[in-house]
């Protein structure tokens, strides 16, 4: 009855009510803590088995340190790629629950498969002979266990990041609530900082139980945080709103290739003659951008009895595009090139196995009873992205944009070169710490030692993890700008897994930078 009152208050009356997206008995606020539960465990489960794995597989497993090093670089980038995958698999053909849902279960079961190769004997190598120190290589059965784990986990990773998010505001986006942009920005506050909560735990007290009691306690706990991530999310399964899957956008890409080329001999119109160009219903007097013209030719109309149908759409998808395919097209290739420029970013953040291979030959002690582990150090880069991007949104944005006149103070393009530029200054720092490491074990006579640990604090390390945590946050806040300035509105779910009513104050520089250009109405 209040709920009611509260509606006929706003407006709101019974034959308009059937116009409302979604029931309200279904979404709202009260699916937010399965959701957010879910994304927490799973952070907190996967984050917490990185920083130490580098132990694991060289003590364990008696691989060399470069293969082990390159086999966890391999899986987290296999974790990050599959992103695209479950971002696709959620928008074109299962939906964002049945994605989500299945990325847990598949991470519970690697989760598990890890824990059971701690212990059962039989699915790692004998320990090592302390006399005539001879190890075993591990079989190939049992790095396929080995492998398996991963890959189960990185599917996990790969469904349920890219799709959490926008999970969420699927419960919250309802167009007809005037508090509607509130709500939706109060939730990515809270989602993003459960998530940093979840990082910092998973980088200090997963690591510090794996250190204290040994990688079947220290594996079993992720998998029970798994069990919990699992059953949360599948018991708010009755009050999810569960948007269904739309067309491919990648089909689309793929029908304005093959269409551009079969139209190749054709020539493009003048502009005076902009009504020969095929326009989807929702974006109506659209012309194809001069950049790339080649591709404009996949959205003429040779022949309008044959290529449309009475209702003004295409007869056949791979013989006429729409000009919003061959723009979305035109958008993603233009943002490659700027892309690829933080690959090197991510090389540098993904030396953590190395950096915990240092920690552990250092004097870690801040006190002389607190000893920080070596897996651990990785959470003051989180510490100093958090409280950077703090700053830069509270304080650094509003100075720059008050003498500059841009909304978001820096080009994006400039945000991303400093933080390239930063990751070249942190990995140079990193040469030089190890390089002072290095001669001050040598003179301590442990060059040939590597469990040893050298007369030097492993605080050493701090100033390379502060500066990557600075260049990341630099470089990831430029790209997602840049994105969003670059795609259009069709594409806004690929600039970082977005969909087009999350966007926040960067939506304004969307409409103004945007590459398409309506006509004047007649």
């Amino acid at each position: 009855m209040e709920q009611e009152g509260e509606e006929e208050k706003m407006g709101i009356h019974s034959d308009e009510k059937k116009l409302l997206r979604h029931p309200p008995r279904m979404g709202g606020l009260r699916t937010m803590p399965f959701i957010i539960v879910n994304e927490a465990f799973e952070k907190v489960a996967s984050y917490g088995l990185m920083p130490n794995m580098i132990f694991y597989l060289t003590r364990d497993y008696h691989m060399e340190t470069a293969s082990s090093s390159s086999i966890l670089f391999i899986w987290s980038a296999f974790s990050n790629g599959l992103a695209i995958f479950g971002a696709f698999l959620s928008d074109s053909y299962w939906g964002r629950f049945r994605v989500i849902a299945l990325g847990s279960i598949s991470s519970l079961l690697g989760m598990t498969l890890l824990w059971l190769t701690a212990m059962i004997p039989q699915l790692k190598p004998a320990p090592c002979d302390q006399f005539n120190y001879n190890c075993n290589s591990p079989t190939a059965p049992q790095l396929a266990v080995l492998f398996s784990s991963f890959g189960l986990i990185s599917i996990g990773a790969g469904c349920i990041r890219p799709c959490s998010m926008a999970f969420g505001a699927d419960q919250l986006n309802n167009k007809e609530n005037p508090n509607n942009e509130r709500v939706l920005q109060s939730f990515f506050n809270w989602y993003y900082a459960v998530t940093g909560i979840s990082t910092v735990l998973a980088l200090t007290i997963i690591v510090y139980i794996q250190d204290q009691f040994g990688w079947q306690v220290g594996f079993v706990v992720p998998a029970i945080l798994m069990v919990f991530s699992v059953l949360m999310f599948l018991l708010g399964s009755s009050l999810y709103i569960k948007v269904k899957a739309s067309k491919s956008l990648f089909t689309g890409f793929i029908q304005v290739l093959v269409v551009a080329l079969k139209n190749r001999n054709i020539n493009l119109p003048s502009r005076k003659y902009n009504n020969c160009y095929h326009q989807s219903h929702e974006l109506k007097l659209l012309v194809p951008t001069k950049n790339l013209r080649c591709l404009n030719k996949a959205c003429i109309i040779r022949d309008h009895d044959k290529d449309l149908n009475p209702d003004g759409s295409a007869s056949s998808p791979w013989s006429l595009c729409t000009v919003e395919q061959v723009e979305s097209l035109k958008a993603f290739l233009r943002v490659i090139p700027m892309w690829s420029t933080g690959i090197m970013l991510l090389v540098t953040l993904n030396q953590i196995s190395f950096s915990t291979l240092q920690a552990n030959t250092m004097d870690r002690h801040i006190m002389s009873n607190l000893e920080i582990p070596a897996g651990s150090f990785s959470v003051f880069m989180v510490v100093v992205l958090t409280m950077w991007v703090a700053f830069s949104d509270r304080v650094m944005v509003p100075l720059l944009a008050r003498y500059n006149g841009r909304p978001r103070g820096l080009n994006p393009i400039v945000r991303m070169g400093i933080g390239s530029l930063l990751s070249c200054v942190a990995m140079a720092v990193a040469g030089i710490t190890e390089s002072i490491r290095r001669e001050k074990a040598i003179k301590e006579g442990l060059e040939d030692n590597p469990d040893a640990v050298v007369d030097i604090s492993a605080l050493w390390l701090v100033p390379q993890f502060a500066l990557l945590g600075l260049a990341e946050a630099f470089n990831a806040i430029g790209q997602l700008e840049f994105f969003y300035s670059e795609f259009p509105k069709s594409m806004s779910s690929m600039g970082y897994g977005s969909s087009e009513d999350e966007r926040t104050s960067l939506s304004d520089e969307v409409e103004e930078e945007s590459d398409y250009r309506e006509l004047p109405s007649a």
